[in-house]
């Protein structure tokens, strides 16, 4: 599993290596650690193989002693009936003005970029990307989100040079 992840990391590390330079990724002005802290629900994501047909992905952070966030990922594998699958990566806040810059450790000692994007004053909807525009989640605290808000977000991605031909919405059912 540690090789497993281990190559994973490095593949999406080593994709923004050949990318076209693009600008800097605006950013989330300013993100009050304690109040990010929380489930995230996925409600959509240019998805990492492992993601590949998740349903009710959710993300959990939970600020640690030291500083680091504790991150939890959890999801059903290619169905809603689909076997439970859960990666525990560690997050590293590198921007402490912002607190809007992480790194993202599966396997030491490689910390992914992990940006906050967009966070909307109530809390209540995030997006995290990268630079090399490669990778990207729509969050909330909900399941779902009014389709409105979402095509805003999806705009904000566009403006922000991500193919959003490659946004996929995961499926979400909590009962």
């Amino acid at each position: 599993m540690k090789r497993f992840l281990s190559i994973l990391v490095c593949g999406v590390v080593l994709a923004g290596c050949g990318a076209s330079p693009l600008p800097p990724l605006a950013l989330a002005k300013r993100v009050d650690l304690q109040r990010f802290m929380g489930d995230w629900h996925v409600i959509a994501s240019i998805p990492s193989f492992i993601e590949k047909g998740a349903h009710n992905a959710v993300e959990s952070y939970r600020l640690a002693a030291d500083g680091t966030i504790e991150t939890t990922f959890t999801f059903r594998a290619n169905g809603f009936d689909g076997p439970p699958k859960r990666y525990t990566p560690r997050g590293f806040v590198l921007d402490r003005d912002s607190n809007a810059v992480w790194g993202m450790q599966f396997v030491w000692p490689i910390k992914a970029d992990y940006r906050i994007v967009y966070l909307s004053p109530d809390y209540s909807r995030t997006v995290i990307g990268r630079e090399a525009r490669d990778y990207v989640w729509i969050m909330a605290r909900s399941p779902t989100i009014p389709e409105a808000e979402y095509q805003a977000l999806v705009g904000l991605l566009r403006a922000q040079g991500y193919d959003v031909s490659l946004l996929r919405k995961v499926p979400q059912r909590w009962t």
